[in-house]
C-alpha cells in the first residue's frame, strides 16, 4: 500500500499544482496529459519570475493590434483568447494547454513561442496559426476555428463531432459575433422630391355683355 501512496504522490501533486498555478480544474488523479502539464508548469515556473513586479498590459489593445498586423477578421482572435482562457495569460488548461491562446507544448515549440505566458508572443504564435487555417480553408471561419482545436488533420470539411469541438466553435462564433465591428448604419434614402401638379391654365372669365335697354 505505502508503494501505492508512492506513486500517487506525484500524480496528485502534478494536477494540484496544474489547477492551483493554471486557475483550471484538474481532477486529482487525472492521468490525461502528464507529459504536456509537465511542461506547462515547467514554463510557468520560468516565465513567472519576469511578471511578479510588472505584471502584464491589458490584453485587448495587443489582440487588436495582433489581428491588424496578421490580417485577422476584426474580433475573431479576440473571440478565441476569451474563450479559450478568460483573457488570462496564466491559464493552464488540464491538457496542459498554456497562456492566453492556450498553445498545446507542441505547438508552441512549433511556432517558436519560447514563453506562452508572456502575451505577445503567445498572442502572435495563436494569430499566426489562426491565419494559417484561415489560409488552409479558404477563408471558412468556422472550419478555421474548428482546426485551431481540434487540429487540421481532423477537420475534412466539416466540423468534428467529439463532444468538444463543436461546442467550442459555438462559443468562438457566438463571441465573434458580439465583438466584431458593426459596419455603420446606412442613411435613410432620400425622399424623392414631389413634383408640384400643375394647376390648369385659368380661364378668362367672360365678359360681361352690356344690358338690354
Amino acid at each position: 500500500m505505502r508503494v501505492g501512496l508512492c506513486a500517487l504522490v506525484p500524480l496528485v501533486l502534478l494536477n494540484v499544482a496544474v489547477a492551483f498555478f493554471g486557475n483550471t480544474t484538474v481532477p486529482p488523479l487525472s492521468l490525461s496529459f502528464l507529459d504536456e502539464k509537465a511542461q506547462a508548469l515547467a514554463a510557468y515556473a520560468r516565465h513567472r519570475p519576469s511578471c511578479l513586479l510588472g505584471g502584464h498590459p491589458e490584453l485587448s489593445p495587443l489582440i487588436r493590434d495582433t489581428e491588424r498586423r496578421h490580417r485577422l477578421p476584426p474580433g475573431l482572435l479576440e473571440a478565441l483568447v476569451e474563450v479559450e482562457s478568460n483573457t488570462e495569460p496564466h491559464r493552464i488548461s488540464p491538457a496542459g494547454a498554456m497562456g492566453p491562446g492556450q498553445l498545446m507544448p507542441s505547438t508552441a515549440s512549433l511556432l517558436r513561442v519560447e514563453d506562452p505566458f508572456d502575451p505577445a508572443p503567445a498572442i502572435d504564435g495563436s494569430a499566426r496559426y489562426l491565419a494559417e487555417q484561415l489560409a488552409r480553408f479558404r477563408g471558412n471561419v468556422t472550419l478555421a476555428v474548428a482546426a485551431y482545436n481540434a487540429g487540421p488533420g481532423n477537420v475534412d470539411g466539416r466540423v468534428p463531432r467529439n463532444g468538444e469541438t463543436e461546442l467550442y466553435v459555438d462559443k468562438v462564433l457566438t463571441a465573434y459575433e458580439r465583438l466584431r465591428p458593426r459596419p455603420p448604419p446606412r442613411p435613410p434614402p432620400a425622399a424623392k422630391r414631389q413634383a408640384r401638379p400643375v394647376s390648369a391654365t385659368p380661364r378668362h372669365p367672360p365678359v360681361d355683355r352690356p344690358s338690354a335697354g
